[in-house]
């Protein structure tokens, strides 16, 4: 999570990486029967955090910047009921499932209050903006609303109606 995007990027981060872990983990262990998959997919997802956290900090942005988010507690729990359930896909799928998207956003959510001060972040850090070439160009919106052709095609599609 960047500090300065917390709470935006903490309710999209928890739908699409509980999603991630659970169908990662569940699609292997279906297909290799071996259990312990999801906490070894949240092992190598946590290393790269730390590793784009600690570059973050080579930049000079504080240790806050960037904060870890928490997926092994919910990856084990994924684990254990695949083990629990004998290897029934359809518990594990269900249970460890609900149990993973119940508990990694609690677990985030915990991380991100122990952050100091995420207000000062974002005022004092804020995140480099994008280049020119890459800055999005605004649509256009009601610059033809009198053209002529824009009125008859209007017209035209509310006159023409089979």
């Amino acid at each position: 999570f960047y500090t300065d995007w917390a709470w935006t990027s903490f309710v999209v981060f928890s739908i699409s990486q509980s999603t991630m872990l659970v169908v990662g983990a569940i699609y292997y262990m279906l297909f290799t029967g071996v259990p312990g998959t999801a906490t070894y997919y949240a092992t190598i997802m946590t290393i790269y955090t730390w590793v784009a956290k600690g570059a973050w900090f080579a930049l000079g942005y504080p240790y806050d910047f960037i904060v870890t988010p928490v997926w092994l507690p919910s990856a084990m729990l994924l684990d254990l009921v695949y083990w629990v359930t004998r290897g029934n896909k359809h518990a594990a799928i269900i249970i460890g499932g609900t149990l993973v998207g119940l508990s990694l956003p609690i677990f985030n959510m915990i991380n991100l209050l122990l952050v100091k001060d995420p207000l000062e972040m974002v005022f004092k850090y804020p995140r480099p903006t994008l280049p020119p070439y890459m800055t999005p160009i605004e649509p256009q919106v009601g610059k033809f609303y009198n053209s002529p052709v824009a009125l008859g095609s209007g017209a035209g599609a509310v006159l023409c109606v089979p």
